[in-house]
């Protein structure tokens, strides 16, 4: 029969776009978590496919059945596993055989705002990721796919002074690892060294990627690049900027994204990590000058020196994953964020 595939925070920006993704690409059925913590919404808002039935918990989505939905803390979820492998079948009546595919996106998630603004809160993630692997070791699926981050890198290597395209080489766990930015690096830095574990003692083909700064059309408004295109649109001046607007990051659109990580996990699986990013630095102020050109203004620049910037400079040298696998990027910025442009006059006028 068919296969079945888990998502854990399958409700958020990259899940829901990885979700939708494997259904149009794939005969598969999917089974996603997410207990919805974080305001993401539920399948009926983003799955353009009707709710066919609930049996107990679950929700099931489309004519075929493929997507099956529970909403909770996907920690309970594994515990529930852990005891009982055949789970699905002994407690819903499906006659499915185990996980094939199984990708982890459940995690304490926000902007820049959460990561400094509470940082203990963002720390469960190694709580989830602990519990995540310990289960993986058990269970023993075909395939993992682990979403480190770029702020797994050192942040001594991202300051004002000289920007440096960060290598996958930068981090060595056989060697000095540097700082990591704040507990949300801490934990995805340790959730790849679980994956090397994972795939050096339990023989579980694992693959790791650190995306960089991700954007979409859909992405919540607590993220940069839908606020700021939705103030563009607005036609907000003065314009307002965290910090001074010179602090750059490397933005890549999801549908790059997506592609990425299923590439990297048709090719990776001794638990090591890939960049996923553009190759390229891009300032906010250069972000804002792009949406208000669309929108057709030069607004005033009111930079807000108070608020939480993150490191001066963060983007990827791509070269690895293009030797390497041959993939680059397909999406422009400035195609993606036209795109995330239109959608945020879309907002605008409901």
């Amino acid at each position: 029969m068919s296969k079945i595939h888990l998502v854990s925070g399958a409700c958020g920006f990259v899940g829901r776009n990885l979700v939708k993704r494997l259904l149009k690409t794939t005969e598969d059925f999917i089974f996603i978590v997410d207990d919805l913590s974080a305001g993401t919404p539920e399948p009926e808002n983003w799955y353009n496919q009707p709710l066919e039935k609930e049996i107990q918990d679950l929700k099931i989505y489309g004519p075929n059945e493929r997507l099956i939905f529970r909403k909770g803390d996907f920690r309970d979820f594994l515990r529930e596993i852990m005891q009982d492998p055949n789970f699905l079948n002994t407690r819903y009546g499906f006659n499915f055989p185990k996980f094939s595919d199984v990708y982890h996106f459940a995690a304490i998630v926000g902007g820049r705002a959460k990561i400094d603004g509470d940082p203990m809160m963002v720390a469960l993630d190694l709580s989830i990721d602990a519990e995540f692997f310990y289960w993986v070791c058990n269970y023993k699926p075909s395939r993992v796919m682990f979403p480190s981050s770029s702020a797994a890198y050192p942040v001594d290597l991202q300051t004002d002074m000289d920007a440096i395209a960060l290598s996958e080489t930068d981090i060595n766990f056989n060697g000095s690892l540097g700082q990591p930015d704040m507990t949300y690096g801490w934990s995805k830095l340790t959730g790849e060294y679980l994956a090397k574990i994972a795939a050096q003692y339990y023989g579980i083909s694992v693959a790791c990627v650190r995306p960089f700064s991700g954007y979409g059309e859909d992405q919540d408004l607590t993220y940069p690049i839908p606020a700021i295109a939705a103030r563009a649109a607005a036609k907000e001046d003065p314009f307002e900027v965290w910090g001074s607007g010179k602090q750059g990051r490397d933005f890549v659109h999801i549908d790059d994204c997506i592609d990425a990580i299923l590439m990297a996990m048709d090719n990776i699986s001794d638990g090591s990590a890939i960049n996923i990013g553009s190759g390229k630095l891009t300032s906010f102020l250069e972000i804002i000058e792009v949406f208000t050109k669309i929108a057709g203004y030069t607004p005033q620049i009111k930079p807000l020196l108070d608020k939480p910037v993150g490191v001066h400079s963060r983007y990827a040298n791509m070269d690895h994953v293009a030797e390497k696998f041959g993939w680059k990027p397909k999406i422009s910025i400035e195609e993606g964020m036209k795109r995330v442009y239109e959608k945020a006059l879309e907002r605008n006028k409901k």
